[in-house]
């Protein structure tokens, strides 16, 4: 009897294809956030190690999310953290059933028996949420971006505003212990005592020098002014003294004028010539020459400039970042801050977002460790004022947020009498061409006034005791020390002999020597 076959389709058991093979998971870890939820409940200091790290949503399972939430209130309002401390603040919440109840957040505790790694763990969990923030912005970016509909510029602006807010919650510093610290304040201590006591960045107006000891490294420092103030004209002579007469790397950020713009201010400054002349190039024979041997100093000077419009404060960090790391840029000079903008972020009020550019700026001034100077405007309080002392400037003209004050570790405003036709003093001295430079907030040492010579057709700021031939209308004085000279002793004697010896005497009578020099 032939045998029988059997011909039906043989059944086989397919490979099980890994759940990851063909799809892609969200970066997760929920095995530590077990870990890490455990030995918070078994160890009673372990949340004070990680509660800086982590934040309930940066918990994959929502589960977790619920858990860690009532941990944070149990730490919050002071209470032990432990399996049935938990459990109960979860009844509270009336989260208890959606963790699973009871019988999870036991074994949550059994699972653990110690916290050793548990700051490593946290780290993991917290890079986990950072890279799934990441994809959700990207996706949220991707889909708008195959949108007609969707404006590119304000798409790029968004994305800015998101990434921002994302790097913002991971810039974390470990705590130092002080040994490190104070090494770096003795070094600090010896590189000042080698600058005639300027230990940070000298703005070549000495007597602001004097109260600052130069701009300190991570601070913020606000400039104000009413319009035609001459703020901008200030921080150009400031940045041409800095670049220089000191050779100090400087970047000049001008939200308000173009490069060219803010280079002819330059020129005006250095080459002392008008601004119309530098416009229109009507120079005549002798201005030339004057123009084509001052203008030496500013070419290989080092100072940068950015006249990106309405830069955003993301741009920036990444311009500064960049400029510190290729250029050794040691100050961040910005005209104007209230110009800046915080993109893709969302404010109930321009205050708001005011705030949130200062309070940025002072945290890449201490990313950075350089001093940045943002210009600032006032509001109109001062011309509602009347008299010599009603026109100064005060902290509370600060426009648009009072967080400018609280962020800034020095203001300073610019103060020019002559504007408003105060032409003396209480005292009866000539205010004509003088700018007061008012210190009104100085977190780390004193405030105070400064006086400095303001020449309008140039657009320059100096030094009260410099002297020019402007000053003197017989064309005659002494020699000008130069200002690329760097020794100390000289600067100094120059400015003794200024104050000591007015125009027309002759600083050396007496000592048998003729060392008067004509201009």
């Amino acid at each position: 009897m032939a045998e029988k076959r059997n011909y039906s389709k043989k059944t086989t058991t397919p490979t099980p294809i890994p759940a990851n093979e063909f799809g892609k998971l969200p970066p997760q870890a929920p095995e530590l956030e077990e870990a890490v939820l455990g030995a918070i409940m078994i160890e009673k200091d372990a949340y004070s190690h990680i509660s800086e790290i982590l934040k309930p949503e940066c918990f994959y399972k929502i589960a977790h999310q619920k858990i860690f939430e009532a941990i944070v209130s149990l730490a919050m309002h002071q209470e032990p953290v432990d399996m049935h401390t938990v459990t109960e603040q979860l009844r509270k919440n009336g989260a208890i059933d959606d963790v699973g109840g009871p019988y999870y957040i036991t074994l949550l505790t059994a699972k653990v028996s110690s916290a050793a790694h548990l700051e490593y763990h946290a780290r993991i969990i917290a890079q986990k949420y950072l890279a799934r923030e990441l994809i959700r912005i990207s996706t949220e970016i991707q889909t708008k971006a195959f949108d007609d509909k969707s404006d590119v510029d304000d798409l790029m602006q968004e994305a800015e505003g998101m990434l921002f807010e994302v790097s913002q919650r991971n810039l974390k510093k470990d705590v130092t212990q002080i040994s490190p610290v104070i090494d770096e304040a003795i070094h600090r201590m010896q590189v000042a005592s080698t600058k005639q006591g300027a230990s940070g960045v000298p703005t070549g107006f000495h007597a602001l020098d004097k109260i600052t000891s130069g701009w300190q490294k991570s601070d913020l420092i606000i400039i104000a002014a009413r319009p035609a103030m001459g703020k901008t004209a200030f921080v150009l002579s400031m940045a041409k003294n800095m670049g220089v007469n000191y050779n100090s790397p400087v970047a000049l950020f001008s939200l308000e004028m173009s490069n060219v713009q803010l280079v002819n201010r330059l020129i005006m400054n250095v080459c002392e010539l008008e601004g119309e002349k530098i416009k229109n190039g009507q120079l005549d024979k002798a201005e030339w020459e004057k123009f084509d041997k001052d203008i030496v100093e500013l070419i290989d000077a080092p100072i940068y400039v950015d006249d990106t419009p309405s830069l955003s404060v993301f741009e920036l960090r990444s311009k500064a970042r960049r400029l510190v790391r290729e250029h050794n840029v040691q100050c961040l000079i910005i005209d104007y801050l209230q110009l800046m903008n915080a993109s893709g972020m969302s404010f109930g009020s321009r205050e708001q977002e005011v705030s949130i550019i200062s309070r940025s700026l002072k945290g890449l001034a201490k990313e950075l460790d350089i001093p940045i100077i943002a210009l600032s405007q006032l509001n109109r309080g001062v011309e509602g004022r009347a008299g010599l002392e009603g026109k100064r400037p005060q902290l509370s003209d600060l426009r648009e947020s009072g967080a400018i004050e609280q962020d800034a570790d020095m203001v300073c405003f610019i103060h020019r009498p002559e504007y408003y036709h105060l032409t003396e003093d209480a005292q009866g001295n000539s205010l004509l061409g003088i700018a007061e430079i008012i210190v009104a907030k100085h977190r780390n040492g004193a405030t105070g006034d400064v006086q400095l010579k303001f020449k309008g057709q140039y657009a320059k700021f100096m030094n009260k005791d410099d002297r020019d031939i402007d000053d003197n209308p017989f064309n005659s004085g002494y020699q000008v020390i130069s200002s690329k000279m760097n020794d100390a002793s000289a600067n100094d004697f120059y400015t003794d002999t200024a104050i000591l010896n007015p125009p027309g005497s002759n600083p050396f009578a007496g000592s048998g020597r003729n060392d008067e020099v004509p201009f």
